[in-house]
């Protein structure tokens, strides 16, 4: 398995969305299709159990860099790779809490190499974990900036809503969906990606007519 012939999958959303609770759930349903499976850990929580506290502003690049090593030694070897965030995260996490927006350039950069991008929506109850989380009043702002910078970059993304097994089975849709596109697109006869587009749309149960400041 090369990198060439993988699927990344990034999982991107404001804190206590669910991120890495699906990255387990889509591993388990893709493992019984008999594909290769890598979940990439969130370097920020590993730090944060480490050190006992979140990083500092200076320990942020390096942060990102090891996000974006992680991601590219599991691709490597595997056929899937669902990555519980990206560096472009932890560059929204910068600029949200230190006004530092410096780390965007090198994230989209990186990000570019994910074939598919879920983005998590706000419709889960916000859930205290240790040092991790900085309260349920972030989430809204760190949405909105994370939507910014996704349309900004020009990064295509899908967003993953519901709850219990209807948020999952939302998402592993779309991920068979990028797969039968990448199993095309090597036989020679590609297919168009899925992109999601909204707009305020006509379909009332769309989250953005819900949302906050939607």
């Amino acid at each position: 398995m090369s990198a060439d012939t993988s699927l990344v999958v990034a999982l991107l959303g404001a804190e206590s969305t669910g991120k890495t609770t699906l990255a387990v759930q889509l591993a388990d349903q893709l493992q019984r299709k008999g594909l290769s499976i890598a979940v990439v850990p969130e370097a920020l929580r590993d730090f944060c159990e480490l050190h006992g506290r979140t990083p500092f502003v200076h320990e942020q690049a390096d942060l990102a860099r090891e996000q974006t090593r992680r991601i590219a030694q599991a691709r490597a070897s595997h056929q899937v790779v669902l990555a519980d965030t990206t560096a472009l995260m932890i560059a929204v996490y910068s600029d949200y809490i230190f006004n530092d927006p410096s780390l965007y350039a090198e994230a989209v950069a990186a990000h570019q190499s994910v074939n598919l991008t879920l983005l998590t929506s706000l419709d889960l109850p916000w859930v205290a974990d240790g040092v991790m989380r900085d309260g349920e009043h972030v989430r809204a702002p760190v949405d909105a900036l994370i939507r910014q910078t996704l349309s900004t970059a020009g990064l295509s993304h899908s967003v993953v809503q519901g709850q219990g097994d209807a948020r999952w089975q939302s998402a592993l849709a779309t991920v068979d969906h990028a797969l039968l596109v990448a199993q095309a697109n090597a036989s020679g006869q590609p297919r168009k990606p899925w992109r999601w587009v909204c707009e305020k749309c006509d379909d009332g149960d769309c989250e953005q007519h819900w949302l906050p400041g939607a």
